[in-house]
């Protein structure tokens, strides 16, 4: 079978309901992967009262409305997290399908535009999990981003990408972050690295999929989007707050800290003393703390979405010149 032979209304249909359903997923995932619970078992269930959720309940961002966001089994209000990824997880999943799949020749066989809708989805909701989960604990599961740098190489033959190039896209991706945020900068500024090897395996995942010239693609664009917010957040806001999240979490090692006995709690520290997260944030502009994550994982969507209809105008933009 081809490609042709399934008409766009179809495709279209099935990529929103598909990637809602994956969305659904998703909110399982950022809720339990940074409380190292299973994502398989048990089933779907209430955060406040632990009460299963009946399927009826957890139809994507329907159930939210019908429910007008509360939690059938106690009442207890739902974040509206939860619709916003699903629809987030809807609209990727159409977008993949209206810029790459519907844009492949008729002829392509229909498997291998199914292969590259299927890899294409899997790097979209990885970095969505990783966007959430990354602005409420400030960190990124490696499950995330090496899992995705590693399908981003098995896959490179998808994006008529040798796997050299996707193995030194990935290097260079890593390298551009981990050299001059972790290994040179804590030597100016005393310890304190200026950005978390999360991002630097984020980076190696957008080199990974895009070659070296999409890490830095990645890398400015993320810089840049990033510098606007946080410039927008200072200006409405007068402070750049973080997560109360990581706060808690805070919390909760000085407690185990507390606990500990004097040998326990010095190796501990030693360990802890590494991590920017485990003391309280300084005051001033330069040690707000900001997940850049987030920024990163936009600038590679828009890498794989519109990355190449960028390049294109810049080629014809130089060439006019």
């Amino acid at each position: 079978m081809m490609l042709a032979d399934f008409p766009p209304w179809f495709l279209r249909a099935f990529g929103l309901c598909f990637g809602l359903l994956w969305g659904s997923f998703l909110n399982v995932v950022i809720h339990r992967v940074p409380r190292e619970l299973s994502v398989v078992r048990p089933g779907s269930c209430c955060p406040a009262c632990g009460a299963p959720i009946r399927a009826y309940d957890n139809i994507p961002v329907l159930s939210y409305l019908l429910l007008r966001g509360r939690a059938r089994c106690c009442g207890v209000p739902v974040s509206p997290r939860y619709p916003l990824v699903e629809a987030a997880g809807g609209l990727l999943s159409l977008a993949i399908i209206e810029v790459i799949i519907l844009r492949l020749p008729g002829t392509t066989p229909a498997l291998h535009a199914l292969a590259t809708y299927t890899a294409g989805l899997a790097l979209a909701l990885g970095l969505l999990a990783a966007t959430f989960i990354d602005l409420e604990h400030m960190f990124i599961p490696d499950s995330i981003t090496i899992g995705g740098a590693v399908l981003g190489v098995a896959t490179a033959s998808l994006r008529s990408m040798s796997f050299v190039d996707a193995l030194v896209g990935a290097a260079v991706g890593f390298g551009i972050v981990w050299l001059p945020f972790v290994v040179i900068y804590p030597r100016i500024r005393g310890g304190r690295v200026g950005m978390g090897l999360g991002d630097a395996k984020l980076l190696m995942l957008a080199g990974a999929w895009f070659g070296w010239g999409g890490a830095l693609f990645v890398l400015g664009a993320g810089a840049v989007q990033g510098s606007i917010i946080a410039i927008a957040m200072l200006i409405l806001r007068g402070s750049i707050e973080e997560p109360e999240a990581v706060r808690l979490e805070r919390e909760q090692i000085r407690a185990e800290l507390a606990a500990m006995s004097p040998d326990e709690r010095a190796a501990a520290e030693e360990e802890l003393a590494q991590d920017p997260l485990a003391e309280e944030p300084r005051e001033g502009f330069g040690q707000a703390r900001m997940a850049f994550g987030p920024f990163l994982a936009l600038a590679t969507l828009e890498c794989l979405l519109v990355g190449r209809d960028v390049l294109d105008a810049y080629l014809s933009w130089i060439d006019a010149g």
